[in-house]
């Protein structure tokens, strides 16, 4: 009766606590094009190449710190998980430095709307590649979101290619990371690694060039160096989240990100949201409230 009762009391702590590290995590990553912008006019190569350098540094050290070395060992002992993290860390390469393209040439909205587009994104993929059934939920949210895709191409003329490669590129890295057995800080790290000898390349022939911009000033330093930081300790926190939230709560607050990241584009950096961007995210927002309604739905009927 005792434990029972010490079990009830410590569960709702764990909810709360994972609430906490949750909206840590979403608001960070909301909040990320904040700290990009203050890149000003430096090269995404650039900025992506000391992201991938410090990231490496970071977490190869938290690794550490948590006495979990031998499980970087384990991944080098298997030639698969290796080519599969180094594919994962080109798809991961192409979408932060897209990412950082895309917030720097004053196109938050768009980046938004990326990762708005990506879990529906994800689901068409499971449907496409691992053959997943798609319920009626589903299949409306699909549909929903190519119909705003398909009405911002009509009504403005252009495709709106940085939103779609954000999307399905994330969506093809979290599908081959699905089927990586390692945990998401060990396969980031190790996907850091890989791209760190390259990024270490670059930065060095730009400083021997004079076309890097690290020792400039002591505020780029330590933004270069906090490209780490701000890439290791959101992860951090959402590794937390997950181990203490039910996955459709976790599911549902992915959500928070891209809407920080719309209202900062919007009211913050001035970008235009016309009512063609309204309709296309009007479908977008009308998609993912159909989708987790259905899914929330289904999964609380399997469970009764």
């Amino acid at each position: 009766m005792r434990k029972n009762l010490s079990l009830n009391v410590a569960l709702p702590k764990l909810a709360h606590s994972g609430l906490v590290y949750a909206l840590l995590a979403y608001i960070a990553w909301g909040l990320l094009p904040i700290y990009w912008k203050f890149f000003g006019q430096i090269s995404a190569i650039e900025v992506l190449s000391h992201r991938f350098f410090w990231s490496a540094v970071f977490l190869t050290g938290i690794l550490i710190a948590q006495n979990r070395r031998t499980e970087i060992r384990q991944v080098g002992r298997s030639p698969r998980t290796l080519f599969l993290l180094l594919f994962t860390a080109l798809l991961l390469t192409f979408n932060w430095g897209l990412y950082i393209y895309g917030v720097n040439s004053d196109r938050v909205v768009e980046t938004s709307l990326g990762y708005f587009i990506n879990p529906l994104v994800s689901v068409l993929l499971g449907f496409v590649v691992l053959k997943e059934r798609l319920h009626w939920g589903q299949q409306l949210a699909v549909a929903l979101a190519t119909l705003g895709v398909v009405y911002f191409i009509w009504q403005l003329g252009t495709v709106p290619w940085i939103a779609l490669f954000l999307a399905f590129s994330f969506a093809l890295y979290g599908l081959v990371r699905k089927i990586v057995p390692v945990s998401p800080v060990v396969g980031l790290t190790a996907e850091a690694l890989w791209v760190a000898p390259a990024a270490i390349l670059f930065l060095s022939f730009g400083d021997v060039t004079g076309a890097g911009h690290f020792s400039d000033s002591l505020r780029l330093m330590l933004l270069f160096i906090g490209c780490g930081i701000v890439t290791s300790f959101p992860l951090l926190w959402f590794n937390n989240a997950a181990k203490r939230l039910q996955l459709s709560t976790l599911g549902f607050m992915q959500y928070l990100a891209p809407s920080l990241q719309l209202l900062l584009g919007v009211f913050l950096y001035r970008e235009p949201f016309t009512p063609v961007h309204a309709v296309t995210f009007g479908c977008i927002w009308l998609a993912l409230l159909v989708y987790s309604t259905t899914s929330w739905l289904r999964s609380r009927a399997q469970s009764t």
